[in-house]
């Protein structure tokens, strides 16, 4: 895996795609979000990552020279691939999802490394589940590391489910995060579940070779 060919994912609501395609992915409290932003997360997660502040460690476990905290809830996240525990608990509801979302609403939106870093926005990123107490933050001077400290064979695992996997499920789960809005062009490609939903996109406005079919992404 070379870096450049990195690919985050974050998925959202196909309603949310017209505001995306205008502004782009947008925090929460930016001047530009999404007045009728459609949710399909776990209510309760993300309330959660608003309150917590995490330490930027750097794999390092001598930290006597003081550590940067960030908030969670101020940056953008993303995961390394696809097929996410979140995205079981969104197709199927369950915890605090407030409600199923079926497959063919849900978009995979398709952002690389490369392009944030040379969009100069500032990022960080975990090497497993954001909120576990094992997982350590990099910053961007550890970039050219990422490759290597990401677990892929977690990332890419099919079968995450029971105790003996949870190390597995948490590194699965390595988030990259975004400080700020990213806007429309830093997106490379939308993924969804049919063509129906394909057509969909593009009459909110996607370009066509932008958009991949992908069901086996989905639960």
């Amino acid at each position: 895996m070379e870096l450049n060919k990195v690919i985050l994912y974050r998925i959202t609501h196909i309603e949310n795609i017209p505001h995306i395609l205008q502004f782009g992915i947008t925090r929460k409290d930016s001047l530009h979000k999404n007045p009728d932003y459609k949710n399909i997360g776990d209510l309760s997660l993300i309330d959660t990552r608003s309150k917590k502040n995490v330490n930027i460690d750097n794999g390092e476990f001598d930290t006597r020279n003081g550590l940067t905290s960030i908030a969670l809830g101020d940056f953008i996240p993303f995961y390394f691939g696809v097929k996410m525990p979140m995205l079981y608990v969104a197709q199927h509801g369950g915890n605090f999802v407030e409600r199923a979302t079926a497959p063919i609403d849900i978009i995979y939106l398709g952002c690389s490394v490369s392009k944030i870093i040379s969009a100069k926005l500032n990022f960080y990123f975990s090497d497993g589940h954001a909120t576990d107490m094992l997982t350590s933050f990099y910053d961007k001077s550890k970039i050219s590391e990422l490759v290597n400290i990401i677990d892929w064979e977690a990332v890419k695992s099919s079968y995450w489910g029971g105790a003996e996997n949870l190390n597995i499920k948490r590194k699965k789960q390595a988030e990259f995060l975004v400080s700020g809005d990213l806007p429309p062009d830093l997106i490379i490609g939308f993924g969804c579940y049919n063509e129906k939903a394909k057509a969909k996109l593009i009459s909110s406005g996607v370009i066509e070779d932008k958009i991949k079919i992908i069901p086996q992404a989905y639960y």
